[in-house]
């Protein structure tokens, strides 16, 4: 069966480059032009993949991926004019998965697809374990010592790319890479932000923290 892309683009022009490029691969699409029609739609029929717009009239991009957030984890590619680091953040921190500037190559765009698609596939669902932490990628559940811990799309990527290290020491700039496909260099604190939420909630009881600060190089998930 082929898997459902959902544009939510207000531009006709791209909208439609993009459905038949997207259609001409084999996927099948639907095409909406503001944020209000493609929320609904995304949520009347949940799409594998969501193509969003920024700046959208009534609703804008970041509005809706943070709504699409709440209810499911969709990946997200959101498209926008806007290339500086901190309207990147903003994209990432309102739910997107990656980011793509305008203008782009399709053969660019269509790359990333395929990579959202494929790492969102529910393929084997396999339990990690470190100490008394586990994290189930099939049921995206995470606990600790029985604990259930609710987190974000972005907080369970970066958990379980530490998990699948264990005390590997991760650098800023690898982590940066294969969980936002970007090196924001010394620009951004937004890992450190996301270090931040994960810590306060695997640690909400008191527990003893799993991932630790190497100072000058990065972090690694290992037990004090």
């Amino acid at each position: 069966m082929a898997e459902r892309i959902l544009i939510i683009e207000d531009e006709i022009k791209i909208a439609d480059f993009l459905r038949r490029g997207l259609a001409y691969e084999g996927y099948k699409v639907e095409v909406t032009h503001d944020g209000e029609t493609g929320l609904k739609s995304a949520r009347d029929n949940a799409p594998d993949l969501v193509i969003l717009d920024v700046m959208l009239p009534g609703l804008n991009g970041l509005e809706v991926a943070q709504r699409l957030r709440e209810g499911g984890e969709t990946p997200i590619l959101m498209l926008t004019a806007k290339d500086t680091v901190s309207d990147k953040v903003k994209g990432f921190e309102s739910g997107a998965d990656d980011y793509l500037v305008k203008p782009f190559a399709f053969e660019e765009l269509l790359a990333r697809v395929k990579a959202l698609l494929r790492r969102n596939k529910a393929a084997d669902q396999t339990t990690f374990r470190f100490s008394d932490l586990s994290l189930d990628t099939g049921t995206r559940e995470v606990s600790r010592a029985g604990r259930k811990i609710d987190l974000t799309t972005k907080e369970f990527d970066l958990l379980h790319f530490f998990i699948m290290h264990p005390r590997q020491v991760l650098s800023r700039e690898l982590i940066y890479d294969r969980i936002w496909g970007y090196d924001f260099g010394g620009e951004s604190n937004i890992l450190e932000v996301y270090i931040r939420y994960l810590r306060s909630k695997l640690e909400a009881q008191n527990e003893v923290r799993l991932i630790q600060t190497v100072r000058g190089v990065g972090y690694a998930l290992r037990e004090e």
